[in-house]
């Protein structure tokens, strides 16, 4: 028998962003000088938005081939290192085994994808009505996957 990773979506927590702010300083103290910038993204940055209570950071560095050379560190703070994760040109870090509580996302500064997901977040904050139905979307699937086959209202 394998291990299932628990799924939920959650009303939005305030809280979110106070629990990224303060795994941002942990990573940051990791980097050092190759940390630029941090930005909170995923469901989790959107207020008002229900998620999964996976806090998701994204992080801009200097040198992304020097990222691996930390992942000892990062093991030593709970992360799990997954290298690019089918994502060229990241670094991927996942904490919290089965119930994950963060990822982190790490990008050399400048890469394409760092716009892509701070113009999502942005776009979810300036139109909350989609950030809500985008939302009850995802508590929707999440309902379907616990009870498929049942017609979700």
């Amino acid at each position: 028998m394998t291990n299932k990773r628990k799924v939920e979506v959650v009303p939005y927590n305030p809280e979110w962003r106070e629990k990224f702010e303060l795994e941002v300083e942990r990573v940051k103290g990791v980097l050092q000088e190759e940390f630029i910038r941090s930005h909170h993204i995923g469901s989790t940055s959107i207020p008002g938005m229900s998620a999964k209570p996976i806090i998701d950071l994204l992080i801009e560095v200097q040198n992304i081939e020097q990222v691996d050379s930390y992942n000892t560190l990062m093991k030593n703070i709970g992360y799990e290192p997954k290298g690019e994760n089918g994502i060229p040109g990241r670094r991927y870090f996942q904490k919290g085994g089965n119930n994950r509580t963060h990822h982190v996302h790490i990008y050399k500064h400048g890469h394409p994808e760092v716009q892509r997901h701070l113009l999502f977040r942005d776009y979810m904050i300036a139109h909350p009505e989609e950030a809500a139905a985008y939302g009850d979307l995802k508590s929707n699937l999440m309902l379907k996957a616990i009870f498929p086959g049942r017609m979700l209202l």
